[in-house]
């Protein structure tokens, strides 16, 4: 998978490849804390109910978090940045199995705070890192080096969930978060040992509420940033449902418990992580918004796969489906991104675009709330299809002609100088 020159050329600067390498550990960790996290919550009276709950805990947070980071990721040294939040994560999750250690259980309200505590600081690997991306690899790396970044994902991604499912019987959901807390330290190694600075330049310009205004204008007069941004965030709610349904099945309607919970997540990213390789290898052929657009259909299309409840391997192909298109949406979305947000916007670019389309999932969990409740996987299954294929085909119409990229350059310029944007 990893043959392609170009991939080879990416992973040959030291400085990427250990913070590729923390990333994938860390990644990994939280692939099985969902497993344990939602366990422990289903393991308790009630938990079916406050399965959703859980959810909108890890990903609510998210929107305030992300709104902090940008700014943080622009003024300080990302290297700092990323060790100092790995190791407040690892205090957090280490909370819980401690506790179970010291107190012989684990109190109902701490899974919930260590959830919110995760959304809080989500943000802050998911945009440090491919904020740092162009400082740690040359230009014509660029793609390769976004396409391994999905690539982590979708690996941590298989193996997290499935590793935690296994391990479950084996050492309990509080031992799974332990294996967790471990793979932060890990990344906050990584992300000190990068020799390469990451501190941002040096600015002679102030900043001020009009220039953070100012930069916020640049993000949204970009038609094709707000429209692809939109249209993810309505695929993020469909994932946020996702989340919610796929663990109340393995719990009520599906044979295997927590080990098919972890084999359909592990599914989904599976098919991330062929996706992510295929998108890498190779440019989006045609024009990469209406290319992104046509693949998000396609991903949609596989949440039908939820109607043949209980036949757990139409499940395991519909979700692989997902995955496989679901992930070059990611890889092609994110040199878009590259390209049209100006260098000096780069960590607020990516922070503020993220945490919209990252805060959605909530919606998603409340939406899937009352179905379980009422035992509705069909409807379920409807809704996660329409919302993650309708604006895939609104983008195909919106951008019949995509529209030129802006010169990220003028734009870094006009912000540095603080002044506004012109229309």
């Amino acid at each position: 998978m990893l043959k392609d020159n170009r991939f080879r050329n990416a992973l040959a600067h030291r400085d990427f490849r250990v913070l590729w390498l923390g990333s994938v550990v860390s990644s990994t960790g939280d692939g099985m804390t969902f497993v344990a996290l939602a366990w422990l919550v289903l393991s308790r009276p009630g938990g079916t109910g406050r399965l959703g709950l859980l959810v909108v805990c890890a990903t609510l947070p998210v929107f305030v978090g992300g709104l902090a980071v940008g700014p943080v990721l622009d003024r300080f040294d990302k290297r700092k940045v990323l060790a100092l939040d790995s190791v407040l994560r690892a205090v957090v999750m280490g909370s819980i199995p401690l506790t179970a250690l010291a107190a012989g259980h684990v109190p109902t309200a701490l899974p919930f705070a260590a959830a919110a505590c995760y959304g809080l600081l989500k943000m802050v690997p998911l945009a440090g890192f491919p904020a740092a991306i162009p400082d740690l690899v040359p230009p014509e790396c660029l793609d390769p080096a976004n396409a391994l970044d999905s690539l982590g994902f979708g690996v941590s991604g298989m193996i997290g969930p499935a590793l935690g499912g296994a391990l479950i019987p084996a050492c309990g959901a509080s031992g799974v978060v332990a294996i967790d807390a471990l793979s932060y330290a890990v990344f906050a190694v990584a992300a000190l040992s990068v020799r390469t600075s990451l501190r941002p330049p040096p600015t002679t310009h102030p900043r001020s509420a009009a220039t953070e205004r100012s930069a916020i204008r640049v993000l949204l007069r970009d038609r094709v940033l707000v429209a692809t941004t939109v249209a993810f965030m309505a695929f993020n709610i469909a994932e946020g449902m996702f989340a919610v349904v796929t663990p109340w099945l393995a719990k009520t309607r599906l044979a295997g418990g927590a080990a098919t919970l972890g084999l359909l997540l592990a599914a989904m990213s599976a098919g991330e992580l062929a996706g992510a390789a295929a998108a890498g290898s190779r440019p989006a052929p045609g024009s990469p918004v209406r290319t992104i657009a046509r693949t998000q259909v396609l991903a949609g299309l596989g949440f039908f796969s939820f109607l043949a409840v209980p036949h757990t391997p139409v499940l395991l192909v519909g979700v692989l489906a997902v995955g496989v298109f679901a992930a070059p949406m990611t890889v092609w979305a994110q040199s878009v991104r590259m390209q049209r947000i100006p260098p000096g916007l780069r960590g607020r670019g990516f922070a503020t675009l993220r945490t919209l389309m990252l805060a959605t999932p909530p919606i998603g969990a409340l939406l899937a709330g009352p179905l379980v409740a009422a035992g509705r996987p069909g409807a379920a299954a409807v809704g996660m299809a329409a919302l993650a294929s309708g604006p895939g085909l609104a983008l195909v119409i919106l951008f019949r002609r995509e529209p030129e990229p802006p010169t990220p350059a003028v734009a870094a310029e006009s912000i540095a100088s603080g002044a506004t944007a012109a229309g």
